[in-house]
């Protein structure tokens, strides 16, 4: 059991038992790609690149755990998560959900998919729209899916509404009357409303105040508990992804590069983007962080739409070898349900 976490005055509470990597698959992602086209002409435009976001991707979640996805800003772990929900299209590849390929059905058979599909997104402030009050917010999903009658639907928004810790009776206010945490706690009330199974939670409390985040997060695992949702948790904060996720994959320039359990990763980090990133999280005993060796990358993160040849991460490995730069890395199990993309590592 991974200890908890401390935030500002508030603690994180355990994680619920880490759960076996065992169970049926609820989404199968397969090379997966997300291409946006760059174009040139001033009468007739043509396409002369692409900027490869997301390159061929391929990864399970189980029913009821938390997968993570972490990687630097810029490394397409946000547009993952929106060509999952079919927010944009893929450029290739497949999206079973259910045993349904999303990337293949399209229009009324989509929209009936996507109510067992929602998504957090990252700016509380943004994603809420300001004409409109809390109560038509939430209840907008149960609108569009024709769910319940008028009044049906206002017990429902009330109880989401105190279901996430804020007041009923706020139903009439609009977002601007809120605070980022709490505004965030509204996002995730109306991504309830339709009790979906996945949730794809893309950076949830990046814009919160330090000392709101550890009430989210603990938000979150309840929910999760008593409702038996799925998360797809995309985060920055290595320390709190270690907390939270049963799994977790790192990406970089569009394609995962490791993925394992999360104690795992965190204790036997194999690939050497891996090891520098966790690497920079503060460890809080002062005499270990005094023995560890930081690994400062250099360089900056290739363009995405001129990625290297060979593995994505050799401008900047700092034990590439010569089939670095030639062959691109293969997603391997090298442990148990332990996967590595690089040509070190046997």
């Amino acid at each position: 059991m991974v200890s908890s976490v401390s935030t500002a005055g508030t603690e994180v509470k355990p994680a619920h038992g880490k759960k076996k990597v065992v169970g049926d698959v609820l989404l199968r992602v397969r090379g997966l790609k997300k291409y946006f086209p760059i174009n040139s002409g001033l009468l007739i435009q043509r396409q002369v690149a692409a900027i490869k976001a997301v390159d061929g991707l391929d990864f399970d979640v189980f029913k009821g755990e938390t997968l993570g996805l972490v990687g630097e800003s810029g490394c397409g772990k946000s547009t993952t998560g929106r060509t999952i929900l079919q927010l944009y299209r893929p450029t290739e590849g497949s999206v079973e959900f259910e045993g349904t390929d999303l990337a293949k059905i399209k229009g009324e058979p989509l929209r009936k998919m996507r109510k067992k599909m929602q998504m957090i997104f990252q700016d509380p402030y943004a994603s809420l729209n300001p004409r409109m009050t809390v109560g038509r917010i939430i209840a907008e999903p149960l609108e569009v899916h024709n769910v319940g009658t008028n009044r049906e639907r206002t017990e429902r928004v009330q109880y989401l509404l105190e279901r996430v810790g804020l007041n009923p009776y706020f139903i009439n206010r609009y977002p601007h009357e809120f605070s980022g945490g709490q505004r965030q706690r509204i996002g995730i009330a109306r991504a309830l409303a339709l009790n979906p199974t996945l949730i794809v939670a893309d950076e949830p409390i990046s814009a919160l105040d330090v000392s709101i985040q550890a009430q989210v997060v603990n938000l979150l695992q309840d929910l999760q508990q008593e409702l038996g949702l799925t998360y797809l948790f995309i985060a920055h904060d290595l320390s709190m992804v270690r907390h939270l996720c049963d799994r977790v994959a790192v990406m970089y320039l569009g394609k995962i590069v490791e993925l394992a359990p999360s104690e795992e990763l965190y204790t036997n980090p194999l690939h050497p983007y891996t090891q520098a990133l966790l690497s920079a999280v503060p460890i809080p005993d002062p005499m270990e962080e005094r023995k560890r060796t930081r690994i400062i990358l250099k360089g900056d993160v290739p363009s995405p739409a001129n990625p290297p040849i060979g593995c994505n991460f050799n401008t900047r490995c700092p034990v590439a070898i010569n089939t670095c730069f030639k062959d691109e890395p293969v997603l391997t199990e090298v442990l148990p349900n332990h996967w590595v993309a690089c040509h070190r590592v046997s």
